[in-house]
């Protein structure tokens, strides 16, 4: 049973940067999602990187601003965030499955999540 742990988040102004990490052994086998969910809102695809790193996709909302990547020796995917919005407060949520899927029902295994604030 794969088990993801989200960190990262925290409270920053608009314009500033977090960096969320979402670890979990065994995690390296796995294509690796970034899903957010406001409240009052559904919960919505950030970004998706395959398990080898080769193949990333964003949200158009994101695109230009937040990077993904990962380092399989430490089993640990980075989603970087850059120049953030009101708008991107959220709870940030990592999930597995063995490719990058479209909607959150098609992933397997989810972490707690973790909640991001942006606001001066």
């Amino acid at each position: 049973q794969l088990q993801l742990v989200e960190s990262g988040g925290g409270l920053v102004q608009p314009g500033g940067s977090l960096r969320l990490s979402c670890a979990g052994s065994g995690l390296d086998y796995y294509a690796i999602g970034w899903f957010r969910q406001a409240p009052g809102k559904e919960r919505e695809g950030v970004s998706c990187i395959s398990n080898t790193g080769g193949s990333t996709n964003y949200a158009d909302s994101v695109k230009g601003r937040f990077t993904i990547s990962r380092d399989n020796a430490k089993n640990t995917v980075y989603l970087q965030m850059n120049s953030l919005k009101p708008e991107d407060t959220a709870v940030y949520y990592c999930a597995a499955d063995w490719r990058c899927r479209t909607w959150a029902y098609e992933y397997d295994y989810w972490g707690q999540g973790t909640q991001v604030t942006v606001s001066s």
